[in-house]
Formats: structure tokens, C-alpha cells, sequence
């Protein structure tokens, strides 16, 4: 059985809260309180995640003094910002010799839940994979990635709103931004990924189509509740996200 505390976790936090109104990065902006980011690094220490990767740029000396302290996490210099493909690629030194599973996760998630985190880890565990996609299902799936599978029911592609077709924007299984990656399909798909789009960009979203077409096994697991998918990019997302946390928290409570 996988030792959790073999696993290694890559956490996003290098952009900048540009829609915030805020001179913070944005995973520190906070949320009920405390900054995003911590309630994120919280459910991964309580998954049992030994050893946590933080990819930091804008403003990083901030973000490494709020997280000074913290046991088993490191930071890692993403100087230019080119998107959440790129992030990944800078911490590939950080893990020349590791060969177990690899969770990405977005530094401004603080819906995180510890469940969610293991049942992707456990996953993995049970049946290895070249990527492990954790999806929900949202009745209202606008301006969000879509899962796409075939016939038989298995992952084929992660469709982005504004590529998708008519058809394609149905579907209410929705990319959710948590992956566990084998550590080197990771890097191997990372290699085949281009920045020929409109941002200029690397996606990390790229990288289970390319490990599908490489004939790697990949998998969607629907186990993250809708909630988990709340990202915070405006001052109202942050108002529906403290909103939807107290309303859990009130549930956890009962």
C-alpha cells in the first residue's frame, strides 16, 4: 500500500489576484479569515502528503513569510509567469529522483476536502496510472473545462469552454484542477505541450490528452464534491466561496 508520506504534492501559487483589487498574491488573499492557501496546505498535510512543492512568483517573499514554519513544504521560483504547465515544469529538478505519484493542486482552492485529496491517492494506489483526474458534476458547467470520454465510458480529452462544441458543452462533468500524475508521464507529457494558443501559454490541461494519445492509461474520477471546484478570481467569487464555507462548516458541525 502506497506510504502517503511518499507522495509528493506540486501546489500553484505563483499568480497574482489581478481581478482581486489586491496587491497580495492571490493565494493569500483571505478567505474567512485566514489565507487561501493554508486551507489547502491543511487538507494535504491531513491526506498524509509528505513532501509539498509550492510554486511561487509574484510577490513570493510575502508568500514564503505567511508560510514560514510550515513542516515538509518547499518553494520553488517560477520567474515568468506562462501558465500552469510551465509551473510544473520549474519544479522538475525538485523531483529528478522521485518515482512515486505526483498531486497538482491550485493554491486558491480553500474548499479542498482531505477525502478528496486521499480517494485521488488511493486511486492511484490501487490501480496506477499515467494521470488521475479528480471531476464532479456541476448543473451549471459554464466557462469551465469539460470531460470528455468515449463509447466505453473512459477519459479521451479535457475540452476548455470556448473550444467547445454545442454537443460538448452539455456535459456537467467538469475538470476541477486536481491531478495525480505519474512523476515521470508528468514531465514526459509536459515535453509535448505547446504554447501555440491564444494566452501564449502552457496548460497542464494538455498533458492527460497527450499521455491518452501516447496510449498511457488515464482516468476520470468523479469524486470531488461541486463546491471543491470554487476558485476565487473576484471579490464576488470570494463572497460565494466564505459563503459556501460556512455553509459546510455548519453541516461539519451538526
Amino acid at each position: 500500500v502506497l506510504n502517503m508520506s511518499e507522495s509528493v504534492a506540486i501546489v500553484l501559487a505563483a499568480g497574482k489576484g489581478t481581478r482581486m483589487k489586491s496587491d497580495l498574491p492571490k493565494v493569500l488573499v483571505e478567505v474567512c479569515g485566514r489565507p487561501m492557501i493554508e486551507y489547502v496546505l491543511d487538507a494535504l498535510k491531513a491526506a498524509g502528503v509528505g513532501r509539498v512543492l509550492i510554486v511561487v512568483g509574484y510577490r513570493h517573499e510575502l508568500v514564503r513569510q505567511t508560510l514560514d514554519g510550515r513542516e515538509g513544504i518547499e518553494f520553488v521560483m517560477q520567474t515568468e509567469q506562462l501558465g500552469t504547465g510551465h509551473a510544473v515544469m520549474v519544479a522538475q529538478d525538485q523531483l529528478a529522483d522521485f518515482e512515486g505519484p505526483v498531486l497538482v493542486v491550485t493554491g486558491d482552492a480553500p474548499m479542498m476536502r482531505t477525502e478528496s485529496v486521499r480517494a485521488l491517492l488511493d486511486e492511484f494506489d490501487r490501480e496506477p496510472a499515467g494521470c488521475i483526474i479528480g471531476t464532479g458534476y456541476k448543473d451549471d458547467p459554464t466557462g469551465l473545462g469539460r470531460i470528455v470520454r468515449n463509447a466505453e465510458d473512459e477519459f479521451t480529452d479535457i475540452v476548455e469552454e470556448k473550444d467547445a462544441t454545442d454537443q460538448q458543452r452539455k456535459i456537467t462533468e467538469i475538470n476541477m484542477s486536481y491531478y495525480v500524475f505519474n512523476c515521470f508521464d508528468l514531465f514526459a507529457s509536459l515535453k509535448y505541450v505547446r504554447s501555440d494558443n491564444a494566452q501564449g501559454e502552457y496548460y497542464l490541461t494538455d498533458c492527460p490528452g497527450v499521455l491518452v494519445n501516447q496510449e498511457r492509461k488515464v482516468r476520470a474520477l468523479p469524486v470531488l464534491k461541486p463546491y471543491e471546484s470554487l476558485g476565487i478570481n473576484t471579490e464576488e467569487d470570494l463572497a460565494v466561496v466564505e459563503e459556501a464555507m460556512e455553509a459546510v462548516k455548519a453541516v461539519d458541525s451538526e
